[in-house]
């Protein structure tokens, strides 16, 4: 059953009960703290400011009369309200069995499918000299929603007060969701949430709190550390009532659990309730939306990554539970990393789209990566688990802080360099030029056929690694792009990408084809960086049957010439370097020179990119654009590029002689 919730926390109390028992007399003496000797038949609306009430909430006070209002405005009283308060006569039995018979039966035809909090009142006990509590606690075990029961007297104002703070707290500290008072204990839902809380406070992972987990635990949701002689009071309550409360001096998760039983049976729900909103729940136990998913702007062109806090949280969680420290999660160690969550973060088949070890687990490395893609693809789920994981605690700010939000793309364009660390590769190719394979190869150092586990819902394949692109780490997802058919179009979330790499089949003859086809209907006039690889390098080279060769056609369209690739043996992983460069440095035609292994030119353009340096290979310049045809060999353009040679080095020196006078200077 799930409890009525109210977003906004202003209580609206309903005075409910027949006729003479007092309810209009209960509200005038709150009112004017004395008893009214001519009470009309219904007291107006009040409101009460919230700084004059014990909760600091405002509150609403309304009262209902048969003889004025209908049957119909009396649901639509009960239905606007946040809990109702049942008044009873103490002197009157009919009045209390109505509560049952008539009274409970309609709040709860009113509301169906949720819970409105109840309180029962019983009025004018300075007319009796007994109590009727205990024949009313029957009626609590029947209707699980009535929160509690209190005495008072309008007349001589006793617990009146005390009433609707009782009904206050019925609305802002429910107890049915936290504890059943049938069985006298913690709700399932409630025990669940408690432990998870443990489990987040439980830092060092060795099941129990000590002194310094538990001042964390009270800073974090009370403001204020516990004092020694509080702590030491506390586990003496545990130690006097329970057997494993307290272990090597440290509070056991049976003991944190039992401390809340007790808030609750001596009515401090308040406690246990701080608590559990502190860590994100809401009224019927469950995260909110608000605390799973912060509100965060994302303009169109731009993505988002892992900030450097969201990677120190994430690699503090990682350290947490990597009790071997092998640098790697075995089944049980993963499990536990996400305890905390309502289920793991990822597939099943996390494993084949990762860096694993030798024996199949997820290394650190693969762990970060996996992060790096679900905040890249899928913002939601990555604030979700941060949260289940106790960023928010940790951090005392929001998931947002765990992310950046990259600069637009078009500036990476326009700029030829991107200031993203993580990019996306799509892999497109026909079935059976070995495009997974490809993908596949990217997190594995040798591959094996029986390894090569396809996703069976039909999605693309994903596989994410860090890459070294000039000195600098980065991530890049290569995703394989199911082609169901060679005539079928491809969609727009398969092209858009920071690049592209088309692989075909150098052993297949109509292998090309489709790809030559792919390049000029989507990539010829688009902006994004493209690489043709020629898998199965270690099998023969055959003629594509195609107008144009592969290397002809690559350098028709001004593109790298293709790359050979086989993942026989312990196959070289240049390749991916290649495309991570051309990704972050989009259009810059300059950085990819280094893919030439053999070129003096690397040298010169990674000291370029790496520290900018008065060039010292301007010859090697000139010789190095001439054989990539970069400047072709008419005289009149070798003229030009003479000159402007000329004009940088006279510009060269110029500098250069005003630095040095200035350091004569200094």
């Amino acid at each position: 059953m799930v409890v009525k919730t109210h977003l906004k926390r202003t209580v609206r109390i309903l005075l409910l009960g027949d006729g003479g028992v007092g309810k209009t007399s209960l509200i005038l003496s709150l009112v004017s703290e004395e008893f009214p000797e001519n009470v009309p038949s219904k007291a107006e609306e009040i409101t009460i400011p919230a700084d004059v009430t014990p909760e600091q909430v405002p509150t609403n006070i309304v009262d209902f009369s048969s003889a004025e209002q209908s049957d119909m405005e009396l649901n639509e009283q009960i239905r606007r309200a946040s809990v109702v308060c049942i008044v009873y006569a103490v002197d009157d039995d009919d009045s209390i069995d109505r509560i049952s018979s008539y009274w409970m039966p309609l709040i709860r035809q009113n509301y169906p499918d949720s819970q409105c909090p109840v309180v029962l009142v019983g009025n004018k006990i300075d007319l009796v000299e007994y109590s009727t509590i205990d024949g009313i606690y029957e009626i609590m075990e029947e209707f699980s929603e009535i929160e509690t029961c209190i005495e008072c007297s309008a007349k001589t104002l006793k617990n009146i007060s005390e009433m609707f703070y009782y009904a206050q707290k019925a609305v802002l500290h429910p107890t049915s969701p936290i504890y059943s008072v049938e069985r006298a204990d913690l709700t399932d839902a409630c025990k669940r949430a408690l432990i998870r809380i443990f489990k987040i406070c439980d830092i060092d992972c060795d099941g129990l709190l000590n002194d310094i987990e538990l001042n964390n635990f009270q800073s974090r949701c009370f403001n204020a550390p516990l004092q020694p002689q509080v702590l030491d009071d506390v586990k003496a309550v545990l130690r006097k009532n329970l057997e494993d409360g307290v272990a090597q001096n440290s509070v056991t998760l049976k003991g944190f659990l039992y401390l809340h039983t007790l808030f609750i049976q001596r009515g401090r729900n308040e406690t246990t309730w701080t608590v559990l909103r502190k860590f994100g729940y809401n009224d019927n136990l469950n995260m909110s939306k608000e605390y799973l998913y912060p509100s965060i702007k994302v303009p169109s062109g731009c993505t988002t990554e892992l900030s450097h806090r969201g990677q120190q949280f994430l690699t503090h969680i990682f350290e947490r539970y990597d009790k071997d420290r092998d640098k790697a999660l075995s089944p049980s160690e993963y499990e536990e990393l996400f305890s905390t969550c309502p289920s793991p973060a990822w597939p099943p088949d996390v494993s084949a789209m990762v860096q694993t070890n030798e024996k199949g687990w997820i290394t650190y490395q693969g762990y970060m990566c996996q992060w790096a893609l679900m905040t890249l693809v899928d913002l939601p789920r990555t604030f979700e688990y941060l949260a289940y994981m106790g960023y928010n605690i940790y951090e005392n700010e929001t998931q947002v802080s765990a992310v950046t939000v990259t600069r637009e793309k078009k500036l990476d364009l326009a700029k030829k360099q991107s200031s993203r660390n993580v990019y996306q590769c799509h892999v497109i190719g026909p079935t059976g030029s070995g495009k997974s394979t490809f993908c596949k190869s990217f997190i594995r150092n040798s591959i094996d056929s029986k390894n090569l586990l396809l996703d069976q819902s039909g999605s693309p394949n994903c596989t994410v690694n860090t890459v070294q692109v000039y000195g600098q780490e980065k991530i890049m997802l290569l995703r394989d792009i199911n082609v169901r058919n060679v005539s079928d179009p491809l969609l727009p979330h398969e092209v858009q990408c920071d690049v592209a790499c088309l692989v075909y089949d150098i052993n297949n003859p109509k292998s090309f084809e489709y790809l030559a086809r792919i390049y000029i209907k989507y990539f010829a006039d688009s902006k994004i960086p493209v690489l043709v690889v020629a898998c199965k390098d270690d099998l023969e080279e055959v003629r594509q049957e195609y107008l144009l060769q592969p290397a002809s056609f690559c350098e028709k369209y001004k593109i790298l010439p293709p790359q050979r690739f086989s993942v026989k043996g312990h196959f070289r992983k240049d390749v991916f370097i290649k495309l991570a460069t051309m990704a972050a440095f989009p259009r810059f035609q300059a950085a990819w020179i280094l893919f030439y292994k053999r070129s003096p030119l690397r040298r010169m353009v990674h000291m370029l990119l790496l520290r900018p340096q008065p060039t010292e290979w301007l010859y090697e310049i000139c010789r190095n654009f001439r054989e990539f045809g970069v400047i072709s060999h008419d005289p009149t353009v070798w003229w030009k590029a003479g000159l402007s040679l000329a004009a940088v080095t006279a510009v060269g020196l110029i500098v250069a002689k005003v630095l040095h006078t200035s350091d004569k200077v200094r």
